[in-house]
């Protein structure tokens, strides 16, 4: 069964752009990745702008076949790189309000943001009230275990 997620990037600009991610949207799945993979903006930009995911990589990686789970390795698998699908593109919202009040939220939605012109990941799930850091969510998680 899926753990269905979204993946934003909000810009210097304060526009945020997002993506949808099918697979292990998991804070130890996604959260994980995205906390020791891409911390560089300039990389969740790469990743955005090739559209919704199946899953995702430590590598954004090449094209490759998408049913052939041998040849993914690392790499993030992408509806529309991969797949072929062309309607799979990223969702634009003007800031962040916008994207709050209009994203399709899933079950965890993760959104790279600047604090104190460093990049942080924020995560909203149904263990949290709003928006939280990522490192916030993990021990929050790990307490109720």
């Amino acid at each position: 069964m899926a753990t269905r997620g979204t993946i934003a990037l909000e810009f210097a600009d304060g526009t945020v752009q997002s993506v949808y991610c099918h697979w292990d949207n998991y804070l130890e799945g996604t959260g994980k990745i995205l906390q020791d993979h891409y911390m560089d903006p300039f990389k969740v930009r790469q990743l955005i702008d090739l559209g919704n995911l199946s899953s995702l990589g430590a590598d954004i990686g090449e094209k490759h076949d998408f049913d052939s789970h041998n040849s993914w390795g690392n790499m993030c698998l992408f509806y529309g790189r991969d797949r072929g699908e062309s309607d799979s593109v990223s969702a634009k919202f003007a800031d962040f309000h916008e994207y709050v009040m209009k994203n399709d939220s899933q079950e965890y939605d993760y959104i790279l943001r600047q604090v104190d012109g460093k990049p942080v990941w924020w995560v909203k799930s149904y263990h949290t009230d709003g928006h939280v850091t990522l490192a916030e969510a993990i021990e929050a998680e790990q307490e109720m275990v």
